[in-house]
């Protein structure tokens, strides 16, 4: 590709000189530059790429694309023999170039993107296997990994910045996929990073309280999320799959019948794709479903309401993207649980271990009130590990000491990722909470001490949650990263406490 076959494909509002040798790579990141590379010097939310023109530049760039008029001005000026042109948004044209040096590949490859505070990951999963069921080969971004026709690699951003979301494509559309499940952050929608990405189906799939370090309001929030749908800056959706539970779908059902979306709703009793009943065994759930194509009833090893829910969404967006029923009903008792999400551990121990990301108040409340059902039967208690991330919204953390409260037999606070701030402040502002809803709980800054006290207390029949983390295998400090796993510190306490071992 040329320099004049990229900047026939952006909207450019002012443009100098021309190059004739080949273009190698579009980066926006000076420190990926190599010789032939074209840099896309955009704002950002925390660094402005306007002030690393100079070394990208430096380390071989063919060209530059600016949002700043002033860069514009001065690579005009002095640099004349670099080719530039300004645009108004620096984002999007990053997504005009990505597109178009990597062959378009979002032309060949149809596009579910899923949002929400929580269910994301889950239903990102659900929906690519019931995909892969169908024979579909597919591309997969989230949170905990990415998936490229089969092979899987190390999750980077939950919604990566669009040149890297081209070439993935284009590494799956030559591989044979011909499906993109993604999630889709707040963070990402609001800052452009969706671009040139054409939504065939969008699922939405709850609110809550999450990220206002970021919002600021829940207003705003939601306002990030309904991009999405209502094709105001990203085209409207073919289709938009809604969770019919949550009072924010009103909105999101006008908002996308305005872009000229469909709309089809799931859920537990109500909704197109709903669940007129449901059973919750150990191992999962049966479901009977109903739906406007046809009725079944459902064997799934995913456990509790929360994952009833995110096996709708999944299946409903599935059938949105032409996967037939019945395919659909038979692929359901093959789906396996989500890493860190509700994630077992296991060394023989008498009671219950459970892994999972639960980092919200919602989701707390979720993942108790699931424990609850599975000790109900034996009268066993339920011990929730819990912290709140540093340099993040600290409204949440009494809202997520009160849930863990309200819902367990017995509380660990902890560390969750604590980032700049001490992690005992954090504590301290938990505490309240917890000590105004009566229940039993100790305080431990460190997070594996604190999973081995956890372990220690338990009892036959209890069930332990070490909540926050789910997938992660790093705890963030205000010095250092370490390597950090729940699930692995979990087995290493168990073993200590001589469960698991050789007799």
């Amino acid at each position: 590709m040329l320099w004049s076959d990229l900047i026939a494909e952006l909207t450019a509002v002012g443009s100098s000189g021309s190059s004739s040798q080949p273009i190698t790579g579009v980066e926006y990141d000076s420190r990926r530059v190599r010789p032939g590379s074209v840099f896309v010097a955009m704002k950002g939310g925390t660094t402005d790429g306007n002030r690393y023109v100079d070394k990208a530049i430096a380390a071989g760039a063919l060209g530059i694309i600016t949002d700043s008029s002033r860069t514009f001005d001065h690579l005009v000026v002095y640099k004349s023999e670099i080719p530039v042109v300004e645009v108004e948004h620096g984002r999007r044209a990053l997504a005009e170039a990505s597109a178009a040096f990597f062959g378009h590949p979002e032309r060949k490859i149809a596009a579910t993107g899923i949002t929400g505070t929580n269910g994301k990951t889950t239903t990102a999963f659900l929906t690519e296997a019931l995909l892969n069921a169908a024979a579909r080969k597919t591309v997969l971004i989230g949170t905990i990994e990415y998936h490229v026709a089969g092979e899987i690699r190390h999750s980077v951003h939950t919604t990566p910045e669009s040149r890297d979301v081209f070439e993935l494509l284009a590494e799956g559309a030559a591989r044979g996929a011909t499906e993109l499940v993604t999630e889709v952050s707040s963070h990402g929608l609001d800052q452009g990073r969706n671009f040139g990405i054409p939504f065939d189906v969008a699922v939405f799939t709850n609110l809550t309280r999450d990220h206002l370090d970021y919002h600021v309001t829940m207003e705003k929030y939601f306002a990030a999320k309904r991009l999405l749908f209502d094709g105001t800056v990203y085209p409207a959706p073919r289709v938009a799959v809604l969770n019919a539970h949550d009072e924010r779908t009103l909105d999101l059902i006008e908002a996308a019948r305005g872009g000229g979306s469909s709309i089809c709703t799931y859920g537990i009793g109500i909704g197109d794709f709903r669940a007129t009943s449901h059973k919750l065994t150990p191992g999962g759930a049966t479901i009977q479903l109903e739906t406007p194509v046809g009725s079944a009833q459902l064997n799934s090893h995913l456990a509790g309401d929360v994952n009833v829910l995110n096996l709708l969404a999944a299946f409903t967006s599935a059938h949105a993207r032409g996967v037939a029923f019945d395919e659909l009903v038979d692929a359901v008792p093959h789906l396996k649980p989500v890493p860190g999400r509700f994630q077992p551990v296991d060394a023989g121990q008498p009671f219950t271990v459970i892994v999972d990301y639960a980092h919200t108040d919602d989701a707390l409340r979720n993942l108790t009130a699931l424990a609850r059902q599975l000790v109900a039967a034996n009268d066993g208690r339920i011990i929730t590990l819990f912290g709140c991330g540093g340099d993040r919204d600290r409204t949440k953390r009494p809202k997520m000491g009160y849930a863990a409260g309200e819902g367990s037999d017995l509380v660990i606070a902890t560390s969750d990722n604590p980032r700049s701030e001490d992690p005992r402040a954090i504590l301290a502002e938990i505490e309240p909470a917890l000590k105004a809803t009566g229940t039993h709980y100790t305080i431990e800054p460190d997070r594996a001490a604190a999973i081995h006290l956890a372990l220690n207390s338990a009892q036959p029949n209890d069930v332990v949650l070490i909540a926050g983390k789910g997938h992660e295998r790093e705890q963030i400090l205000a010095d250092r990263t370490v390597p950090f796993d729940d699930a692995e510190v979990a087995l290493a306490a168990l073993r200590d406490l001589g469960y698991g071992k050789e007799s």
